[in-house]
This record gives C-alpha cells, structure tokens and sequence, in this order.
C-alpha cells in the first residue's frame, strides 16, 4: 500500500490538473457560444448554397464550362479542416479516419489524394499516414472569415482550372448540437446530383437559360458557391470543437474528482492503519515494562 505521504502528494497533483480542466472547460463554454451563434446564423446559407447551385448544375446539361467539366487529373484535393490544440477528445482523431478509413474513401489512391490542411492536428495525422500535404493554412481555424474562405476557394479553383486536380472535396466536422458533431466528407467540384424520384426527374429536365451568357453566369456562381461551402464548413468546424474540447474537459474534471474520491478512502484507511499500528506498539511497550 501507498504511504499517507505518496497519496498527499498524488492528490495534490490531481487537484491542480482538476484546476486547469475547470479553466479550460470556461474557456471552451465561452467560445462554444460565440461559434455555436455564427454556424446557425451561416447554415441556412451554406445548405441553401449547396442545393441551389446543384439544381442549376442539373438544369444545365452538358455545360462545358472549366470549373465544372471532368479534368483530366484523377489527382483528388482534400481540405481537410481540424484544429491547432489538441484535449478535444476524438474530434481531430474523427477527420483523420474521415480521409484515411471511410467507406466512401475505401478505393482511393494514397497516392492520389492532396491534402490541404487548415489546422495542423489534421496535418500531422494525415502527414504520419503518408499523404501529400499541399498547403497549410493552421492560423484561419483560430479565427475564420469570409475573407479566408475567399483566399482558399481561390487556391483551390486555380489548382482546379490549371489540371493540377480533377476532384475537391471538403472533410470537416458538423455541428449538429452541443453534444452531437458529425464527421463530414462532401464533394464540393465537380457537382453531382442525383434524382430519385420522377417528379424529381421531371423538375431536371427542364432547361437552365443563363442571362447574358452561360459561362459569365457560372464564372461568378461557381467561386462564390465554393467559398460559400468552405466558409459554412470552417464554422460548423469551430463549433464543433470548441464542443468537443468542453465534453472532454467536463469529462477530465468528473475523472478527476473520483480519483480524489478514492485518494481520500486510500489515506484514511492508510491513516486509519498508521493510527492502530502505533496504538498496538504502545500497548505492547505497556505489557513489557509491566
């Protein structure tokens, strides 16, 4: 058994973590907050953006325009959106496997994929599994902007455009509740669609008519829709962290309170057994002088 001194000691040391896990669980409430208000007030947008442009995209036939014609790379570049810190549970760990053991991602080739990192735990994951990192933007997770989105969508584009690439896709996590974030993977170049029903089909088959012309429509809809995705992606993202860092932090103090719990059952027991050792050596002192 442990000394009264050893258990003092490790219980100390489990205060002063509880302490910071407290700190940091504030801390993540409070940014939890703020992110939380901007991803509802971007989602609607972000949604709306994504299934309008695909409904045009289908609308449009067999457009030849450069953004959304097949390349001929079958290289694919992945924005893969993580966070700079790590005592975040498994939210970094979750966009990781997103790329690197997903059944959507099962016949890619390693060799394949181009990884353009915002938020260097997601680069470092990806890096150890061999994938080619592109481009690192860590600083735009910390405080994202449109500005940003607008600085990354042009990035990609231009890759896209030069046949660097022939497929964008964008891996983030989804902030559905304070609780619930859902790991993401969503093809954001070229757009596909797909129609179920016949009404559906019915809706599609009527044709797209572009005012003044079809390529200089699609040259201002295509970069703003991209942006559009990224920007509502880096949002939903920091929500979702800042959650998860709270979950664990909230997990790290309950933890952390037990361990003191049986700490203090530990050294009353030890104290309790110090106590009676030293009452039986006192008793037989007692007996001998006698």
């Amino acid at each position: 058994m442990a000394s009264m001194r050893d258990i003092k000691r490790r219980k100390v040391s489990i205060q002063s973590t509880q302490q910071i896990t407290k700190a940091m669980k504030l801390v993540s409430t409070v940014r939890l907050q703020r992110a939380k208000a901007r991803a509802e007030r971007s989602h609607a947008y972000f949604q709306c953006m994504y299934t309008t442009v695909c409904s045009i995209i289908s609308r449009s036939g067999n457009t030849d325009h450069r953004y959304l014609k097949k390349g001929d790379s079958d290289k694919k570049l992945v924005i893969t959106i993580s966070s700079n810190r790590g005592l975040a549970g498994g939210y970094n760990g979750n966009v990781v496997k997103l790329i690197t053991k997903n059944d959507e991602t099962a016949d890619w080739k390693k060799e394949d994929v181009k990884i353009y990192a915002i938020g260097n735990k997601g680069r470092e994951g990806l890096a150890r599994a061999g994938y080619e990192i592109v481009a690192n933007e860590a600083d735009i997770i910390e405080e994202p902007l449109y500005s940003d989105a607008q600085m990354v969508s042009a990035d990609v584009l231009a890759r896209y455009e030069s046949g660097e690439i022939g497929e964008i896709y964008v891996a983030y996590t989804d902030f559905k509740n304070t609780v619930t974030h859902v790991p993401t993977l969503i093809k954001v170049l070229p757009v596909e669609t797909e129609t179920d029903s016949e009404d559906e089909k019915a809706e599609l088959s009527i044709p797209m008519n572009y005012e003044p012309e079809e390529d200089e429509a699609l040259d201002l809809i295509i970069p703003k829709y991209v942006t559009s995705i990224i920007y509502g992606a880096l949002t939903q993202a920091l929500a979702s962290e800042n959650g998860a860092r709270m979950q664990a932090m909230d997990s790290a103090t309950s933890n952390a309170e037990e361990m003191i719990g049986n700490l203090e059952l530990q050294y009353n027991r030890a104290r309790q057994g110090s106590i009676t050792q030293e009452l039986t050596e006192i008793i037989a002192g007692a007996e001998a002088i006698s």
